[in-house]
C-alpha cells in the first residue's frame, strides 16, 4: 500500500473530524433539543401525535439512521477526493508483501 503525504493525511483527518463533529451536533440537537423545547413543540402535531413525543419516540431514531447513510456516502466521496479508494488499495496490495 502506498504511503500518503503528511499534508494530505492531515487534511483528510481534519475533514473527517469536522464531519463527525457536524454529525454529533445534529444528533445532540435532535436528541436534547426536543427535550428543551417540548412545551412549545407540543402545540404541533405529526400524524396526530404531538411533535415532541414523535421526535422522542421515532424521529430521533430515524434521524440517526439517515445520518448513518449520509456518513457512508460522504465518507466514500472524501476517501476518493484524498486518493483513499478501496478498489485502488486492493489492486495495489493484491498478492504483494510489504517490507517494513
Amino acid at each position: 500500500m502506498k504511503k500518503i503525504d503528511k499534508k494530505v493525511a492531515d487534511s483528510y483527518f481534519k475533514t473527517r473530524t469536522t464531519l463527525i463533529m457536524i454529525y454529533l451536533a445534529i444528533g445532540a440537537t435532535v436528541s436534547y433539543g426536543v427535550v428543551l423545547f417540548a412545551e412549545p413543540l407540543s402545540e404541533f402535531t405529526f400524524n396526530g401525535i404531538p411533535v415532541h413525543y414523535y421526535m422522542g419516540a421515532q424521529g430521533a431514531v430515524l434521524t440517526f439512521i439517515i445520518l448513518l447513510f449520509v456518513n457512508a456516502i460522504v465518507s466514500d466521496r472524501v476517501d476518493k477526493k484524498y486518493g483513499i479508494d478501496e478498489a485502488k488499495n486492493e489492486s495495489i496490495g493484491s498478492g504483494k508483501t510489504v517490507d517494513h
